[in-house]
């Protein structure tokens, strides 16, 4: 199992690599199935993966001059507030019992992976039916959209904190659609802004948990493959049906991890 677990964290980089986002839907996941590791500190730990693997992406990408440092800077900011505040003093106060419909229990291991799950699908269908191939609205501008970039930031930020996701596919329509950014510059800025994200939600979380270093370095370096290798697989097959078919398959872990814990939980 912990051999699968390794080959399955290769995809984490492969798809930051290949559509800028999606690392974090396969990285929680990994933990907590494959690796047996608790929903809470699944989401801890994916922020430091995520995060590392996106930040190398993210400098492969800043050398081609596909990385908009400013609009990562800018739109970072919000972001980048609202998850270390939410791992710092929000995540700290959740209870393991959160509330009970009738005899059932509502944990906080269950909720969180629900929640994540319901992402995943979401995701997922975004992925599949968006056949967009025009890199967007060309003529908008940062001041134009500034309260709508300023609450896609905090709500990106918030679920980065809460689910360990880095929001990478709410991110790449943001850049495209409300900022005219060409999808490959988009990708790579994304990387940046996740990386940020994820890396200082990560430092919100020292502390709480006792953090496995080496089994934290191990998986990283595997991820990090996988940004090589979606480099490589990025100039072979085209990037709309590598996104659809990423979509098909977030799709089906999404169903699979609802359907897993409710029968659990019953």
């Amino acid at each position: 199992m912990e051999t699968l677990a390794y080959l399955a964290s290769i995809f984490i980089g492969i798809s930051l690599s290949l559509i800028g986002g999606g690392g974090s839907i396969l990285t929680v996941p990994v933990l907590v199935y494959l690796f047996g590791i608790s929903p809470l500190v699944s989401t801890s730990y994916s922020l430091f993966i995520v995060g590392s693997t996106s930040l190398v992406g993210a400098f492969t990408n800043y050398r081609k001059g596909l990385v908009n440092v400013k609009t990562a800077t800018l739109f970072g900011l919000t972001s980048i507030t609202t998850v270390f505040l939410t791992r710092k003093l929000l995540i700290p106060l959740i209870p393991n019992s959160l509330f009970h419909l009738g005899n059932f229990t509502i944990t906080e291991p269950l909720l969180t992976m629900i929640l994540f799950a319901i992402l995943m699908v979401a995701a997922s269908v975004g992925m599949i039916r968006d056949k967009t191939k025009k890199p967007g609205c060309l003529t908008c501008n940062l001041k134009g959209n500034l309260i709508r970039l300023l609450l896609s930031g905090i709500g990106i930020g918030l679920t980065t904190g809460l689910l360990g996701a880095g929001g990478g596919f709410l991110l790449i329509p943001t850049l495209v659609l409300f900022l005219g950014m060409p999808m490959r510059e988009a990708v790579g800025t994304s990387l940046l802004i996740i990386a940020l994200n994820s890396l200082i939600g990560f430092l919100g979380d020292l502390g709480h948990f006792t953090i496995d270093w080496l089994f934290l370095s191990k998986v990283t370096t595997v991820a990090i493959s996988g940004i090589v290798l979606g480099t490589w697989l990025s100039k072979r097959i085209k990037s709309n049906q590598l996104k659809e078919g990423f979509g098909w398959f977030v799709l089906a872990m999404g169903v699979f991890i609802i359907t897993k814990e409710l029968f659990s939980a019953l």
